[in-house]
């Protein structure tokens, strides 16, 4: 696909205030195949997120171990947990496999804790999510990926993708053809970097919640009175 043919906002059309650097993504897919179509759809969006004037990087799961199998300190694992501090919006893009995302792609997530000491790697990042299909168009991946960015405490955009009989698709260079697939594709980068650059410098007031602030409160006015009784 000609990138210079689609009518879609440059990153700098679409900021709403003056940035220190441009958004970063991080993009993961769920299949470790030599032509994996989560891959190819992934290395699409990093284009299109590119073209908007994004950073862009995508996680190789190769190698990276099982969960529980190895300690955290496995080279792989901290190149994953290191991205996905470092990325302020994602894009997860997994097969389907016996109606559900494949072990390669849900080892990855099953790496990445809720918190690291005092950080919380996901908390606040926007998140797209998307599948690809071998036969008919499904969504039973898109709705788990959704249910994981809930819980790891993401922005979920409320547009998706997914691609049916994924293989009839790409060309024989592995660029996506021209087709309402691609163009759903292109819909789901251009929503996920409006809501990033919408987020951005508001995260933590989004993400605050009163039930935290009631249990930090309690706990600092734990330590006072026990300092008081000393």
């Amino acid at each position: 696909m000609d990138m210079s043919q689609l009518d879609i906002p440059t990153f700098e059309k679409c900021q709403p205030v003056e940035l220190a650097h441009p958004p970063r993504f991080l993009l993961l897919h769920g299949s470790l195949r030599e032509r994996s179509f989560s891959r190819l759809v992934i290395a699409e969006c990093a284009r299109i997120l590119a073209h908007f004037g994004a950073q862009v990087k995508i996680f190789d799961p190769q190698g990276l171990p099982q969960t529980d199998t190895e300690d955290a300190d496995h080279p792989k694992v901290q190149e994953l947990r290191e991205l996905m501090t470092w990325s302020e919006g994602q894009v997860w893009c997994s097969p389907e496999r016996h109606g559900s995302m494949t072990s390669i792609f849900k080892s990855q997530i099953d790496w990445v804790p809720l918190s690291l000491g005092a950080v919380r790697p996901t908390q606040g990042k926007t998140l797209a999510v998307m599948q690809v299909c071998g036969g008919s168009q499904s969504f039973n991946v898109v709705k788990q990926l959704r249910q994981l960015g809930r819980w790891m405490r993401m922005v979920t955009i409320p547009n998706q993708s997914s691609v049916a009989k994924a293989f009839l698709e790409f060309d024989d260079n592995d660029r996506m053809k021209p087709s309402g697939y691609y163009n759903r594709i292109v819909d789901v980068m251009e929503e996920l970097m409006k809501f990033t650059l919408l987020l951005r410098g508001n995260k933590d007031y989004f993400v605050d919640r009163y039930s935290e602030r009631v249990e930090s409160a309690e706990k600092l006015m734990q330590r006072v009175n026990q300092r008081s009784e000393q």
